[in-house]
């Protein structure tokens, strides 16, 4: 069992590291892994449907991020908008944060705006003088290994073709490889899982699970619960659908139609409950995503399959390609 930060962590060259989406969606390549097996095929995405059983369903997040990154008036402060807590507060991630202390003021179109609060995380919670839409001109949250500003691109390809619940400040970036013609092959549904910024926070500690995870909201629909319940087999589309699925599942094995949060810490030994097969991108050193996936099939498995996806050239992280645990 391998339980130290050190264990999850691999080297991979900067060039692998998909600054751009692919002019099609659907033309990413796909790592088959067969768990049991141990063996490694390579596909293209569009060879998916060929893996989904009879009694199977394919399990989406339907999420739609936010264009939360704004820019103050005078362009020195950015933030990041989380979350509304009240009429003309929000909770934001602020840079520099040393502009920013309490009782500090900037203007977002031409609103004033004061830090009230600094959290233990360090987020701000910041009270405007009127109440405006801080999304009205904002640009899609890429994560910072991209290295550029958003554009217009992003507004809809760093997007499912199936958002439908506003909510996300990242994308359930598996989702991104699926057209409107690809979905309509398969059996499914969806659940809702906000992305927050917790699912993608370092984790500081060598002991793994001193790691403490940001509560994320989620939602199971009446309709979805009872799919998902009538189902034989789930392949999950995202580590989000599988945080969801896995904490909601009752000790009978059932899901229940539901609103909460989760914080679940998926991490080996851990033992999939609802899960059978996992569709998801490539995940970054030392993640606790890339722990997900390595209870999900084995460290050893997966770091061998990552090495090889390097020597291949596959892309890696949100607009990369894709594997398929089996």
């Amino acid at each position: 069992m391998s339980t130290r930060l050190s264990d999850y962590d691999y080297q991979l060259p900067p060039a692998l590291i998909a600054k751009r989406p692919l002019p099609r969606r659907e033309d990413a390549r796909m790592m088959v892994l067969d768990r049991a097996r141990q063996t490694i095929d390579h596909r293209p995405f569009v060879d998916l449907p060929q893996f989904v059983r009879p009694g199977d369903l394919v399990v989406l997040n339907n999420t739609e991020v936010r264009p939360a990154r704004r820019f103050s008036d005078d362009g020195a402060i950015e933030f990041l908008f989380l979350e509304q807590l009240a009429p003309q507060r929000w909770r934001c991630l602020v840079k520099p944060g040393r502009k920013m202390r309490v009782g500090a003021t900037t203007q977002l179109d031409e609103v004033k705006l004061t830090v009230e609060e600094i959290e233990s995380e360090g987020e701000r919670v910041v009270r405007l003088e009127r109440e405006i839409d801080p999304y009205r001109g904002g640009r899609m949250p890429l994560p910072p290994y991209i290295q550029r500003a958003a554009d217009v691109e992003d507004t809809t390809r760093y997007q499912t073709v199936y958002a439908q619940q506003p909510g996300a400040v990242a994308a359930p970036t598996a989702g991104l490889h699926f057209t409107p013609e690809i979905l309509a092959q398969l059996p499914h549904t969806f659940v809702t899982l906000h992305v927050g910024t917790g699912t993608f926070r370092p984790v500081q500690s060598e002991a793994i699970a001193e790691h403490r995870m940001h509560a994320e909201r989620f939602t199971i629909t009446a309709a979805a619960a009872e799919t998902i319940n009538a189902a034989e087999g789930i392949l999950a589309v995202g580590t989000t659908s599988v945080r969801v699925l896995e904490s909601a599942i009752a000790q009978n094995g059932r899901l229940v139609a539901q609103q909460g949060t989760t914080d679940i810490f998926i991490y080996p030994p851990y033992e999939f409950r609802a899960v059978d097969r996992l569709l998801t991108n490539f995940h970054l050193p030392r993640s606790t995503l890339l722990m997900l996936v390595a209870a999900f099939a084995g460290r050893e498995f997966i770091l061998r399959a990552y090495a090889e996806a390097a020597r291949e050239r596959y892309r890696f992280y949100s607009y990369g390609d894709c594997t398929l645990l089996l």
